[in-house]
């Protein structure tokens, strides 16, 4: 049985001074848990190497279908598939950040890949910030937490022109680019996830700016502009296959852009390739049996239970759970019936005495840096609660 540590709750007033203000739910209930999940160092270090492990096997699986054109099988839009390329093949298009989403690693359970969310991951604010504050209102060791993101977050900014893993030489190589932060209108989580990141450029020594998607002007020949600047750096919290699919003009403009050279984006187009479910079956594939992986396929699998998903979808949509003759035990409906299907095998993940379920979601950011949970049903959805933890020995 999982060990929760109870915790005095940190209050909505509290959280809007740290900006975070999505926290209540739709239906008056706390998003934010009022306990933590307790874990060991040795769990907090399997997670670690797990997330490290299985970042080096998506570079593998994604060079495979590069190199053997598999964009289709795993559901690339193809207005997507010469930026993908182009910021794949050069060096100074850097993954900012991912989180990995893993069944297992506590109560005895072995660590499983259910995902990655490598585009425009969520619980950003919550892993990086106010997990923290838990402990710090609640008078508890700040350091007994697998959590370093937001320094990870602050070396990897500088990465960007360092290019390499030490960051000393930020200062001496940084030429004052400008760096344009990106949401939509009218969604306080977007923009607020998108001003934190921006508040950590800044930190890094960027000079940066935020606009509304709506604001900025777009040309091929020039690059990215915002009140008549120019931004050689754009990061926009704004799916890229939306933009395939919602605005395909948008997308063949930043096609024209990065192989212009006149601007560089982040997350960069590759890591679509990540967030595709289909890249699950290619690393079972590549991986066949691999302890930190669930079968996938494209066909249902025979004779075991297993879940159906979408190749691109959110917040637990459209997502089915069958038994080992096929039937539906469990299921939600959403926007993404009609894409492209994956068949997973179905992983348990731990529960409380209430038959609550944890997810554990680990960030990335030149390596794993950063734990959270997730808590819900079978299916986490976007009523599903956020629960901070603790490292005990």
């Amino acid at each position: 049985m999982l060990t929760l540590e109870k915790i005095n709750p940190l209050s909505a007033d509290y959280l809007e001074t740290l900006g975070f203000v999505w926290h209540t739910d739709a239906d008056n209930s706390a998003y934010i848990a009022d306990a933590l999940l307790v874990i060991s160092t040795e769990e907090a270090e399997a997670y670690y190497a797990a997330s490290n492990m299985l970042y080096d096997m998506y570079i593998q699986a994604a060079q495979y279908v590069i190199d053997n054109a598999l964009f289709h099988e795993i559901g690339i839009p193809f207005n997507l598939i010469e930026i993908i390329k182009e910021s794949w093949d050069s060096d100074i298009h850097w993954h900012l950040y991912g989180r990995f989403d893993l069944a297992g690693g506590i109560d005895g359970k072995p660590i499983k890949l259910l995902e990655f969310n490598a585009d425009t991951p969520t619980a950003l604010f919550e892993t990086a910030v106010i997990q923290w504050a838990m402990l710090k209102k609640n008078t508890l060791d700040e350091t007994k937490q697998f959590n370093g993101l937001y320094e990870a977050l602050n070396d990897n900014f500088k990465r960007l022109v360092t290019l390499e893993e030490d960051v000393s030489s930020f200062e001496e190589r940084y030429d004052g680019w400008h760096f344009l932060f990106t949401s939509i209108r009218g969604n306080a989580e977007e923009e607020n996830t998108v001003k934190l990141l921006q508040h950590i450029a800044t930190e890094a020594g960027f000079k940066t700016e935020f606009a509304y998607i709506d604001e900025i002007e777009f040309s091929g020949d020039e690059g990215i502009f915002y009140q008549d600047k120019n931004y050689e750096l754009w990061f926009k919290l704004i799916p890229w296959e939306e933009i395939a699919l919602e605005e395909s003009d948008l997308a063949m403009l930043l096609t024209s852009i990065v192989k212009n050279q006149k601007a560089i984006i982040f997350n960069p187009a590759y890591t679509l390739l990540f967030q595709s479910k289909g890249l699950l079956k290619i690393l079972w594939d590549l991986y066949p049996n691999h302890p930190l992986l669930l079968e996938t396929s494209f066909e249902p699998l025979q004779a075991k239970k297993q879940v159906r998903k979408p190749v691109f979808g959110r917040e637990g949509n459209s997502v089915i759970i069958l038994d080992e003759k096929g039937e539906v035990l469990e299921g939600t409906t959403g926007d993404y019936e009609n894409h492209k299907m994956v068949y997973q095998a179905y992983a348990a993940l731990p529960t409380d005495e209430k038959e609550d379920s944890y997810q554990a979601g680990v960030f990335y950011a030149y390596e794993a840096c950063g734990l959270g949970f997730r808590k819900g049903g079978k299916i986490l959805n976007n009523m599903s609660k956020f629960v901070g933890h603790s490292i005990q020995s």
